[in-house]
């Protein structure tokens, strides 16, 4: 470490080095792995990705200033060239290591390995774009390469900039290039903030991945540098700001919610162009950030930044995330930086490959072309059999789905349920009864309402919701059943209707009236009978990460979200199905997230036992009975107001 340390400090001042950046670097990125550690530790520390983008335009713009070029070809291929053997080898070694590793973990990898691919061609932002991705929902932390999008920022913030650089005039150090450049980017810089406001409150998505809206951030670093170089008086001026005092105003930054995220970002970005301007010699901020050990982290910033991702998220599919394993973790992501910065990062941007510059940027394209191939095919061809955890892809139902419990009249357990539906819910109906209907969802509440009924003063329990017909299919529709109608329209006040589907978010218009069908049937039905309705909004999605048990997570939590959030999802099926609970004194609404989610967190495994039996989601028979208790109490108010 002492020997790259001292040979980056002997660099003279004509290469235009500057030690403090990498100590910056070295701030920003511990900002990042903090941020993604945990999120309630440092909530806005994901803005270290947007200093880098400030430094990333200063230092471009820096290397570019009167870089001596035969003509604009030879200029962009030597650009072109130098950002291959700068980004290639780090990548291609990070994706290749990392897409066989998750596909160990996750038994459907697909999303992961297309972000990866893509990651190899400065794409995945655009990737994760068309996938509307939300960046801050927990179940992208379950993707290893999530965080590559910044790099697709950039290297889209690549193609377009050189051009900006030659044909204004800046890189041949023409008498009005500085002022061109500094014109065109700072209008570029203006419309693409404005774009970046704008969107961030109407399509946050795209205002969060998208290269236009980012590029006002970048950019700001070029005008940085233009403006310290042309202008002495701005250099004087700023330099009287404290340095420390700057540093401080990013750290409170990064302690703002979310939920300020645009102002957050303006304001990170604009204390970072100040602390750039005023991190001089014989300032104690200066003397931090040159720190042998400080600027080693800077120097290997961008490795660790890509195997960071690596080790989160491989850690929450495996054995979690807790104050034991951070050491270990820390450990891990230092260990492969510093491999990949001394063993591929560094040998390979030095040296040189080929004679000729075209044949270097041919073995660049090439060889993310071979890997990209590579993955897709092996990656679809191995699709789950890498996998290491216990298969529940393609069986469906899965063996520890809950459809009904044991001893239920109405039984359609399993790939053979009754083709006489009719005779299942026939019986003692007249006392006492509660009906479970919906779609497979409601099964969900079986257990836990077998329970609670008990404790409530019920006689029966009865199911009736996907409905086996003769002709080989699962049918919905109960509540166009005459036959069903003639058994319900017999209840009344002792009895109780309990009623559960999946969220309207993921359905189709035809799903969306076919929910709507399904609750005026009740509605009807209670203003007939005054039989009570409990409609039961839905358990947490987790994310489409879901598929499996995760046998290797039974000391961490699992695939997890916050209550937050899923109620954010799940919003319009909510206001839905609270319009028809709203209508009629006998209709009851029950909301199972706080009683699924201890202390906000949504969890897949809760003290080890591991709740969920797929991503629709449904519970697992070891989760089935968690909602026993808070069922017995809505059971028993439902009681004394029916009284």
């Amino acid at each position: 470490m002492s020997s790259t340390y001292e040979h980056t400090r002997s660099r003279t001042l004509s290469n235009k080095y500057r030690p403090e950046i990498d100590g910056l670097r070295a701030f920003a990125v511990v900002a990042v792995i903090i941020n993604h550690f945990n999120k309630d530790l440092l909530p806005s520390g994901y803005l270290g990705v947007d200093i880098f983008f400030v430094i990333s335009g200063y230092v471009i713009t820096s290397s570019l200033e009167g870089r001596e070029s035969k003509n604009f070809l030879d200029f962009l291929t030597g650009f072109y060239e130098r950002r291959i053997k700068r980004l290639v080898p780090a990548l291609v070694v990070f994706v290749l290591i990392t897409s066989v590793l998750i596909c160990l973990f996750n038994p459907d990898p697909t999303r992961a390995l297309r972000t990866g691919i893509t990651s190899l061609f400065g794409l995945s932002n655009l990737y994760l774009l068309k996938q509307s991705t939300d960046y801050f929902a927990q179940s992208t932390e379950l993707n290893p390469f999530t965080h590559t999008w910044s790099l697709g920022v950039e290297e889209q913030f690549y193609l377009l900039f050189p051009f900006l650089i030659w044909f204004t005039g800046f890189s041949q150090q023409t008498a009005k290039g500085a002022r061109n450049l500094f014109f065109w980017v700072g209008a570029l810089t203006i419309a693409s903030l404005i774009g970046f406001i704008y969107l961030y409150q109407v399509k946050q998505p795209t205002a969060y991945f998208f290269m236009p809206t980012r590029f006002w951030e970048m950019a700001t670093g070029c005008l940085l540098f233009i403006g310290l170089q042309k202008r002495v008086s701005i250099e004087q001026a700023l330099e009287q700001v404290p340095p420390l005092l700057v540093v401080a105003a990013m750290v409170g930054v990064m302690f703002l919610p979310v939920s300020e995220a645009v102002t957050a970002t303006i304001g990170i970005v604009v204390l970072s162009v100040v602390l750039i301007a005023c991190l001089k010699q014989g300032t104690t901020a200066y003397k931090f950030f040159t720190l042998e050990k400080v600027v080693y982290i800077g120097l290997i910033s961008y490795s660790l930044y890509l195997w960071h991702g690596t080790v989160l998220s491989i850690s929450r599919w495996t054995i979690g995330i807790h104050w034991w394993s951070v050491p270990i973790q820390i450990g891990l992501m230092l260990m492969m930086a510093i491999t990949s910065y001394n063993w591929i990062e560094t040998p390979l941007r030095k040296s040189k490959w080929f004679s000729k510059r075209w044949k270097n940027l041919s073995a660049g394209v090439g060889l993310l072309s071979i890997l990209s191939g590579v993955l897709i095919l092996v990656g679809e061809h191995l699709k789950g059999k890498m996998y290491l955890g216990k298969m529940y892809l393609g069986k469906y139902p899965p063996s520890d789905f809950i459809y009904v419990q044991d001893g239920m009249e109405c039984e359609l357990s399993g790939n053979k349920p009754t083709t006489k539906p009719l005779e299942c819910i026939r019986g003692d109906y007249r006392r006492n009864t509660i009906y479970i209907f919906g779609n497979s969802h409601s099964s969900n509440l079986v257990k836990s309402a077998q329970n609670a009924a008990k404790n409530a003063g019920y006689d029966n329990v009865k199911y009736l919701s996907n409905l086996w017909k003769s002709n080989g299919k699962w049918t919905t529709n109960w509540h166009e059943d005459p036959n069903i109608d003639l058994i319900l329209s017999q209840t009344s006040n002792k009895d109780l209707i309990i009623w559960s589907h999946s969220t309207i978010d993921t359905m189709d218009k035809k799903q969306h009236e076919h929910i709507i069908s399904q609750l005026k049937y009740l509605e009807h039905l209670t203003i007939r009978t005054g039989v009570p309705i409990l409609i039961v909004d839905d358990l947490p999605s987790l994310g489409s990460e879901l598929n499996f048990l995760p046998k290797f997570a039974l000391f961490g939590d699992g695939p997890t979200t916050s209550i937050k959030e899923e109620s954010k999802t799940r919003k319009s099926y909510t206001e839905l199905i609270k319009i028809y609970v709203n209508r009629n004194a006998n209709n009851y609404y029950f909301d199972p997230l706080p009683h699924v989610c201890p202390n906000g967190q949504c969890r897949a495994v809760i003290d080890g036992v591991v709740i969920y039996a797929d991503s629709s989601p449904h519970f697992s028979k070891k989760g089935a009975t968690i909602l026993t208790t808070p069922l017995t109490n809505k059971f028993l108010e439902i009681k004394k107001a029916e009284k």
